[in-house]
């Protein structure tokens, strides 16, 4: 293991102080052990408050995206390891505005046994929550079976449309948890890993894959893919995956998207640029319009080599939300 580290045990939290001390006009930390980050400002009166969380390892998500128009507060648990059901209690209750808190996040295990304890406690202290599972990998379960998809890079833009819609005056709870699914069901992400990644405390690789390898459809903490095998071309890597969420999806000739090329952790811009510049052309070559293009590092894996690519079908509604003001260190919109 090489790593720029103190102690293994020690490294969710001097990330988290690091990510408050160079950016303490967007993010502030509460709670005994320092695992929420909330708006520096504090929570707005009278506004429906975002709360999301998960484990540590995958910055800038989760606790990145706290900012004006998008997420009021996040928790956070060890690297790959949801957060506690006191920190998700404590980040409900520093988003709440007094007109109730959307818990969205992605739908895994821990996350939803955390939340749905914290949100039950909070129902006796007359917090009213709702909850929406990001659940976007077509990689982790077919289209009939979606309940068991993961949550993956494609969450940012539930994130980015859910916080915009709970910033308009009057927004409710049922709205903002309304437009937080309907993003949610619009959204599709595939992912390829080249190399794995290390855990700091576990000190090893999270799982192998040789030299000249790749996988389609692996998850975020190494769960298994679609398929494994020879180490392929940027171009055919870019119509693998844009296939395979076009086919899920059912994006036809006409429809508008927004496309999301994130980097797992290692791998550089300059790839991702060259997958983009495919994504781009096989696009308009089938008709469809691209609104809002996003490459670089939205929701990393360590240091895991390789790429996601997300689509996100857009109507006149989620197309207006996603271009909404919004400001973090990680998604700016004017």
């Amino acid at each position: 293991m090489k790593k720029l580290l103190n102690r293994p045990d020690a490294y969710a939290d001097e990330a988290l102080f690091g990510l408050c001390a160079a950016h303490p006009d967007i993010y502030r930390q509460l709670g005994e052990t320092g695992r929420v980050i909330t708006r520096a400002g504090g929570v707005r009166e009278g506004k429906v408050g975002v709360v999301s969380g998960g484990g540590s390892g995958h910055l800038p998500t989760f606790t990145g995206y706290v900012g004006e128009g998008l997420l009021d507060a996040c928790s956070v648990g060890n690297v790959f390891a949801g957060p506690s059901v006191l920190d998700c209690m404590e980040a409900v209750k520093a988003a709440n505005g007094g007109r109730g808190v959307l818990l969205l996040y992605g739908n895994y295990g821990g996350d939803r046994m955390n939340f749905d304890m914290a949100a039950e406690m909070l129902e006796m202290e007359d917090i009213p929550t709702k909850t929406v599972l990001v659940a976007d990998d077509v990689g982790s379960a077919p289209r009939s079976e979606r309940e068991k998809r993961r949550g993956v890079a494609g969450l940012v833009y539930p994130y980015k449309i859910a916080g915009a819609k709970a910033e308009q005056d009057g927004a409710s709870l049922n709205d903002v948890s309304s437009i937080a699914q309907k993003a949610v069901d619009a959204t599709v992400t595939i992912g390829v890993a080249l190399t794995p990644c290390t855990v700091p405390e576990a000190g090893k690789p999270t799982f192998g894959i040789g030299d000249g390898e790749m996988e389609i459809g692996m998850g975020i903490h190494g769960e298994p893919g679609i398929a494994r095998g020879p180490l392929k071309s940027a171009d055919e890597v870019a119509d693998d995956m844009l296939a395979r969420l076009i086919d899920d999806a059912g994006i036809g000739r006409g429809e508008r998207v927004s496309v999301l090329v994130n980097s797992l952790g290692a791998t550089p811009l300059e790839e991702l640029y060259i997958l983009f510049a495919r994504v781009s052309r096989r696009l308009k070559e089938q008709g469809i319009a691209i609104a809002m293009p996003r490459v670089g590092r939205y929701a990393t894996s360590m240091e895991m080599a390789g790429a996601s690519l997300s689509l996100c079908r857009l109507d006149g509604e989620l197309e207006a939300l996603l271009a909404a003001p919004a400001k973090c260190p990680y998604w700016s919109a004017l």
